[in-house]
């Protein structure tokens, strides 16, 4: 009897100390997201430049001390709200080249027009943040960043290597897609572009026949 008193105690110690650690983890998760959440807000309407961190430590109920737990600086901030985005479109692009199949085209075409549709669409950002241009051109040194241009990359090498642009260097490539899908949305943004197909087919074009011209004059 005594043997299987000590044993409950020690489960129940083991239980309360289960129940801490998981309260503990579900607090850290709220305050992360509401210094996120008061960083899109305030990026939102002060814009980055004019955003301190004083500013988003106010906009939420957590001491200084706390913010600081999480985040270095308002750069920090910003930078995990592109990730958080990052990792909302990640899906998309694997939607995008598990619907195109063999076709490196349609691949181009569907990942502009669901990148496009993204930027226009994302309902957890601000549509005056995400017109920023700060916004737009993600810096590609964050984890969510690096990672999603791997994929990119990864997916364009298997097509390359089907359709023998072995003379197109896929990190240029690769780079080319970024810099005009985010150059192409931020006018969508500022509605300085409105049809997101046609946008979509003119990045994909652009981006097909510079690799054929490459790859032509490199076997010249």
């Amino acid at each position: 009897m005594k043997s299987t008193s000590v044993s409950t105690q020690k489960d129940r110690a083991e239980s309360r100390e289960g129940n801490q650690a998981g309260k503990r983890e579900q607090t850290k998760l709220a305050n992360r997201a509401a210094i996120l959440e008061a960083g899109r807000q305030i990026f939102a309407e002060l814009g980055y430049e004019g955003t301190t961190v004083r500013d988003i430590i106010r906009r939420t109920e957590l001491a200084s001390g706390t913010f600081y737990n999480y985040f270095k600086s308002k750069e920090e901030v910003f930078h995990a709200l592109h990730d958080d985005g990052v990792a909302r479109f990640k899906p998309l692009l694997r939607a995008a080249r598990e619907s195109a199949g063999q076709d490196f085209q349609a691949f181009m075409i569907t990942a502009f027009e669901a990148y496009f549709n993204f930027l226009m669409n994302d309902q957890s950002v601000d549509r005056e943040m995400a017109a920023m241009p700060e916004w737009t051109r993600v810096r590609f040194d964050t984890p969510e960043s690096l990672a999603l241009f791997d994929e990119l990359k990864a997916d364009i090498i298997a097509f390359a290597t089907e359709f023998k642009l072995d003379h197109v260097d896929p990190e240029l490539l690769t780079a080319s897609c970024v810099g005009i899908a985010q150059e192409i949305g931020d006018r969508l943004l500022r509605g300085r572009i409105k049809d997101i197909p046609a946008a979509a087919r003119f990045a994909a074009y652009f981006v097909l026949g510079g690799s054929q011209r490459v790859q032509s004059e490199m076997q010249a």
